[in-house]
């Protein structure tokens, strides 16, 4: 369980004293203890409602660079994200509002504003981009293969779609069968071969970008086979969508596919077939806002 710390500032006693019933109060206004996310949630909301003019700040261990995450309620501080790394936002209150303005821009500003320019420009040209899933009949990317691919393009806002089975010469275990509804026969009678299909693939997907949704698991395997026939690994930049939903939806009990899309209203079941899925993940990625952000989606 996560070890947490909140700090009360100029806030009712009665707060202070239904904190204590969760966690110890270390020195006047710091309170410490170790709970799981549910309840750490329902204790900051019940901050939150009840601090009324004082301010509130919540620690606590988190899965990141840093290795912890904060916020804030009602104080001059307040978090900012940068790229997965929480900062502290400090405005500056010391601002002589009369001193001379000088026009025009020093030799940094313009050094910055043209990095803004930059990374604006960039945005607005990578709009373009493929989803990517993969079925497999193991979770091995040694000892196991690729059963199917699909992929979900999007190249000035039109959509294309790519699907194949991939034959086997074994049997698939009971256990794929059962969560993808692919058996031996589907894939002998309507499988193509994987140096074919992984051609296909590649040229389907061009120097696209590449998104997935735990995507380095997708990639290691597709890696993996194309090195079996000499051809050459994928180059694409890519990134990877679970990110961004850790980045963006902070509380969520885990990041399991099926837990977030239905957080985000996207659906109720992961289908487990690469096109049903990479179809899904792309109307994830239209709700999750920073990567809306990143390609300029409307």
């Amino acid at each position: 369980m996560p070890f947490t710390v909140i700090t009360l500032k100029k806030v009712p006693q009665s707060l202070r004293g239904d904190l204590t019933k969760w966690m110890q109060e270390i020195t006047t206004g710091v309170y410490i203890g170790n709970f799981n996310t549910k309840v750490r949630e329902k204790l900051w909301k019940r901050v939150k409602e009840n601090v009324k003019d004082g301010e509130a700040t919540l620690s606590f261990s988190y899965r990141n660079e840093l290795g912890y995450q904060f916020d804030t309620h009602n104080t001059s501080f307040s978090n900012i994200d940068m790229d997965g790394i929480p900062l502290v936002f400090i405005p500056n209150e010391n601002v002589d509002e009369k001193r001379e303005i000088k026009h025009g821009f020093s030799n940094a500003a313009k050094f910055r504003n043209a990095k803004r320019y930059m990374a604006h420009k960039t945005k607005l040209d990578s709009k373009d981009f493929v989803i990517i899933d993969i079925e497999t009949d193991g979770l091995d990317k040694d000892k196991d293969s690729i059963i199917e691919i699909g992929a979900v393009k999007s190249v000035g806002g039109r959509i294309s779609e790519f699907q194949s089975l991939i034959s086997c010469e074994g049997i698939l275990p009971k256990h794929i069968v059962a969560m993808t509804g692919i058996n031996t026969n589907m894939l002998k009678t309507n499988g193509r071969s994987e140096e074919a299909v992984l051609k296909d693939f590649k040229d389907f997907i061009g120097n696209l970008d590449i998104i997935g949704y735990n995507v380095s698991f997708d990639i290691e395997f597709i890696d993996i086979a194309l090195s079996k026939f000499e051809l050459e690994k994928l180059k694409n930049k890519r990134y990877d969508l679970m990110k961004f939903v850790k980045n963006e939806k902070l509380f969520l009990s885990n990041y399991k596919l099926q837990t977030v899309i239905k957080e985000y209203g996207v659906g109720d079941e992961v289908p487990h077939r690469a096109l049903e899925d990479a179809r899904l993940i792309y109307k994830l990625a239209l709700k999750v806002n920073k990567f809306r952000d990143l390609y300029s989606l409307t």
